[in-house]
Formats: C-alpha cells, sequence, structure tokens
C-alpha cells in the first residue's frame, strides 16, 4: 500500500532536518505516497528520536502547517541574543502568561521560543518556580537546543550548556545591575538627608 515515488518538487529532501512547529526538529526519514479515503497523498514521513514518534504530513500541506527548515545561522545567533536581554514577565495571571508561553513553544519560532526562555530562566540565586513554570522553561529550553544543535552541528547537551552560559551570565549581570542601582538609590537618600 505504501509506494516510494516522487512526482511533485519537494520543499524538504529526504534526510533533511525540519521543524515542526508542535513537535520541535525530526528528520525527514522518507516521502511516501499513501491512498486515503480513496485519494492518493503524498506524505513527508518524519522522525522525532527524542519522543520516539513517526509524523506523516501532507507534502502539500506541509507549509500551511507551518513546517519549516531549521533556522540559518543568524536567527541562530539573534535567538542567542535574545537570551541576554531582560526577562519581561507581565503582571497578568500566570494561567494567562502560561497560554502565552504555550503559543510561543508551539509557533516554532525560535526567536519566540528563545524569550519563553529568556523569561521562565531561574538562576540558583533567584526564587525557585512553580512546577508548571519550569514545566515550560523546560520544553522552551528543549526546543530552543535541538534547533541550536542541528543548525550549529553540535550535539544536545552543548547546546544546552551554551544557552544556560548566557542565561547565568547574563543573571549575575542583572543582580549587579540591581544592586548598583540600590546602591544609588540608598546614597542619594543619604545625600538629601545630609542636606
Amino acid at each position: 500500500m505504501t509506494a516510494k515515488k516522487k512526482t511533485t518538487k519537494l520543499d524538504f529532501k529526504i534526510g533533511e532536518n525540519v521543524v515542526y512547529p508542535s513537535h520541535g526538529v525530526g528528520r525527514v526519514v522518507s516521502v511516501d505516497e499513501e491512498e486515503i479515503a480513496g485519494a492518493k497523498l503524498e506524505l513527508y514521513v518524519i522522525v522525532f528520536e527524542k519522543e520516539k514518534m513517526t509524523l506523516r504530513v501532507p507534502t502539500a500541506k506541509s507549509k500551511s502547517v507551518g513546517m519549516r527548515k531549521l533556522s540559518d545561522t543568524d536567527i541562530i545567533e539573534r535567538a542567542l541574543k535574545t537570551l541576554k536581554g531582560r526577562a519581561r514577565v507581565k503582571r497578568t495571571m500566570w494561567s494567562r502568561r502560561a497560554q502565552e508561553y504555550e503559543a510561543k513553544i508551539n509557533s516554532g519560532d525560535l526567536i519566540a521560543i528563545s524569550e519563553v526562555v529568556r523569561d521562565l530562566f531561574r538562576s540558583d540565586r533567584q526564587p525557585e518556580q512553580s512546577y508548571s513554570e519550569r514545566q515550560l522553561y523546560e520544553q522552551a529550553l528543549d526546543r530552543m537546543a535541538r534547533e541550536v544543535a542541528a543548525g550549529k552541528k553540535v550535539d544536545e547537551a552543548s547546546a544546552v550548556a551554551e544557552i544556560e552560559a548566557i542565561l547565568e551570565k547574563n543573571a549575575v549581570k542583572a543582580e549587579k545591575e540591581k544592586e548598583e542601582k540600590e546602591q544609588a538609590a540608598e546614597a542619594a537618600e543619604a545625600a538629601e538627608a545630609a542636606a
């Protein structure tokens, strides 16, 4: 029933790593033609090794579902630079923020995912995260690390180490800036009181 056949110009090649928005990085292992409900469909067969999952995506629908090639080095560098920015945590209810984070993670957009990683990161010196915050952070970190690793052709552990090193350095810098502001405010108060 499954026959390998190439009929149209394909957007993705067999053996190529691709990003599927709601699952992250997978590899196209074949392009199959199957008959479904009486219609012949050409399908990308994508394997997600880590999840032990196989996904079949109609070749004609691949773009509309958001499937894309891996980010190029410029986008990867922009995503890593995003981690150096100041965390933007809105003062809305956690359930609302969690939905927004989940939407960013499932968008498949590496920059949006890096924003989630940045916003949910907690260094050892910061307050503990809730379980759901930690879960979302780890999901975003995993998605980002897998794409960075595939794009830079390094292993996933190296990508995680690079991302966490950037985050930790940024947290130390932010802490130092906060201390300096507090010291400046105290000095201004002391000068005002003495005047």
